[in-house]
């Protein structure tokens, strides 16, 4: 049955048909064919399945697409945009620097956590900008990691808080 609802998503609006109580993470991924979150727990444990809800981290495979209704989703693929207008730059890049940092410090291995560690460290960071360590281990508690990397995610977070404390816009 289709519902009609219509929701924000990567700064475009989206007419969904899934039911109003179907996990937002199954429309992302099934409907819209985004592939950054993932399904990792869905007990919403895990992280792999984050979303920003207004710019706040949300977990997407407990929260249902008709709670987002009115309020702007981002994904990992909308990040460097959502950076952009944070930072007022007249051009977004193509990555936004926690992505890049993650890239620079190798800091993942399997992919497991990728999505979730970079959205919930990318919202930490637009609210932080000059974390410490302690800060950064703290905000990202809750986040998994499979492979054990995460002395690279830590290094990777402070690199993105390094160069996004450079940019000017």
């Amino acid at each position: 049955m289709a519902s009609g609802l219509k929701i924000k998503v990567n700064e475009r609006e989206w007419s969904v048909s899934a039911s109003p109580d179907t996990p937002l993470l199954y429309v992302l991924s099934n409907e819209l064919m985004l592939q950054g979150p993932r399904f990792g727990c869905g007990l919403a444990q895990c992280g792999s399945c984050s979303v920003l809800v207004n710019g706040v981290e949300t977990r997407s495979c407990v929260t249902p697409v008709s709670a987002v209704v009115g309020k702007s989703v981002t994904t990992l693929e909308g990040l460097p945009a959502w950076y952009a207008v944070q930072k007022k730059l007249a051009e977004t890049p193509a990555l936004h620097p926690m992505q890049q940092a993650v890239i620079d410090e190798q800091a993942l291995q399997c992919g497991y956590c990728y999505n979730g560690m970079i959205v919930k460290a990318s919202e930490f960071l637009s609210k932080t900008p000059r974390p410490t360590e302690a800060q950064i281990r703290t905000a990202m508690n809750g986040h998994l990691c499979r492979c054990g990397t995460y002395p690279r995610i830590i290094q990777a977070v402070q690199r993105a808080a390094r160069a996004m404390s450079e940019v000017k816009a």
